[in-house]
């Protein structure tokens, strides 16, 4: 079982939201002397524990800059609207294609109940509080965030969803990830290199676009992935290589695998993937939501392909 905290360095702390299970969701506190940001912020039924990230670090709510969301969400952004109403001095940081969804989360909330279920939805993600536009700023690619004197680097990354960020932080040389650079979680650890799976939820993934977004991304050289899921894990090119493979992978199941099927021939596919890194198949289980969504999201990227196709032959 992972800790709640992890001091990582150079004033990053990884945080776990304690989302669906330990382990498999963080959000970042970043402190520079007495300022800080909170990268991501999990689902709504998180924000008491990253309050107490503050008290930990002997910070108050009046510290805090800034919330900065890679994407909208629920398990990354669902809490900002309320963790907002404790800190007074914070702006909430986002993709301009992501603020009507925080302003107004019912369509967010509906989508997510259609993805994961009424029952699901209700015992994990819980809701999300409308945030005031008045404390939005929106986010332009390359643009920079100081905390004090320490640059964040925003970056539009598209692919996973069209309103997706990454933040670079050059003191720590770290890279917050949302979901741009896949899944990866400990319980893999172990093998001849850390299992990473891309992330193709849906509904607004695209291959092409993800592909890209990686191999910019890589281009950083960052030390470290700060990954939502989850934690953080040294940066190896061999990792961008692995996801793009996978991706293509991924693109030759969707075109020849009947929707239904989609999500056996994924677990087919990761099952290998595992033996091929030498980790155990004994946690496969613990993907199988990840897997399930994965599947959704392919599907709904083919169809939309074959809309594409059939529009451009009429």
């Amino acid at each position: 079982m992972t800790s709640r905290y992890q001091e990582i360095h150079a004033g990053v702390t990884r945080i776990d939201v304690e989302y669906v299970r330990p382990g498999f969701a963080a959000a970042w506190l970043v402190r520079e002397q007495d300022q800080a940001v909170f990268v991501e912020t999990g689902p709504l039924p998180a924000v008491p524990i990253l309050l107490e990230a503050l008290t930990r670090q002997g910070l108050s709510p009046e510290a805090v800059q800034a919330i900065l969301v890679t994407h909208v969400h629920l398990d990354h952004a669902g809490g900002a609207g309320e963790l907002l109403r404790h800190l007074p001095n914070a702006r909430l940081v986002v993709h301009p294609r992501g603020v009507e969804h925080l302003t107004d989360p019912s369509r967010l909330i509906e989508g997510a109940k259609v993805v994961y279920g009424t029952e699901r939805f209700l015992a994990t993600l819980g809701g999300a509080t409308p945030v005031d536009p008045a404390r939005i700023t929106t986010a332009k690619d390359g643009e920079l965030f100081f905390l004090q004197d320490r640059p964040l680097i925003l970056l539009d990354t598209p692919g996973h969803s069209l309103n997706h960020l990454c933040i670079f932080d050059e003191k720590s040389r770290g890279l917050f990830t949302g979901d741009a650079f896949g899944l990866s979680y400990r319980e893999f650890d172990g093998g001849i290199r850390p299992l990473i799976i891309p992330a193709t939820t849906p509904t607004q993934f695209d291959i092409t676009q993800y592909r890209a977004t990686l191999q910019r991304l890589a281009a950083l050289q960052p030390e470290w992935l700060l990954m939502t899921h989850f934690g953080p894990l040294p940066f190896q090119p061999e990792l961008t290589d692995d996801l793009d493979r996978q991706l293509q992978h991924y693109q030759q199941l969707a075109e020849k695998t009947n929707e239904k099927n989609l999500f056996h021939a994924l677990t087919t596919l990761t099952s290998a993937h595992l033996n091929t890194l030498q980790i155990p198949n004994d946690s496969l289980n613990l993907l199988e939501m990840d897997l399930n969504l994965n599947a959704q999201g392919l599907a709904i990227w083919q169809n939309r392909q074959q809309r594409k196709a059939t529009s451009s032959c009429n």
